[in-house]
């Protein structure tokens, strides 16, 4: 398993306002995805600045507060889940589902002492 990026993954119910902030800060749009987890539209803002640092900001209407992550991609989804797993985090949906895209697959790992991980893996041949 290969990390292919790993930087700051924002879960809020007002991303505009965090996005506000980080365009301040210096940080540009570069492109916004929506997918459908759970029945729940959520769209994330891909952010950069001009030293090469990412931040995510996705909209979450159902967060009663602020939540951040680590978004972690990587070259090998299945590989990076096991090795997680076998290191004590659990997929934080019961059921152990993933999002499953044209160009994504990812789900949220949280540790035993409580940080979470946005597990993902970007699918660069698709349709």
């Amino acid at each position: 398993m290969k990390i292919t990026s790993f930087n700051p993954l924002i879960l809020t119910k007002d991303s505009e306002s965090a996005i506000t902030l980080f365009e301040e800060l210096g940080f540009e749009r570069r492109h916004r995805i929506t997918v459908n987890s759970s029945g729940k539209d959520i769209t994330t803002v891909r952010m950069k600045n001009e030293g090469g640092f990412y931040v995510d900001i996705s909209q979450v209407d159902s967060m009663p507060q602020d939540m951040t992550l680590i978004r972690m991609n990587v070259d090998n989804f299945d590989e990076a889940y096991d090795y997680l797993k076998s290191k004590g985090f659990v997929n934080s949906k019961a059921d152990e589902s993933t999002v499953d895209t044209k160009s994504n697959r990812s789900c949220m790992m949280k540790s035993p002492s409580g940080f979470a991980f946005d597990l993902c893996q970007h699918i660069k041949d698709h349709d």
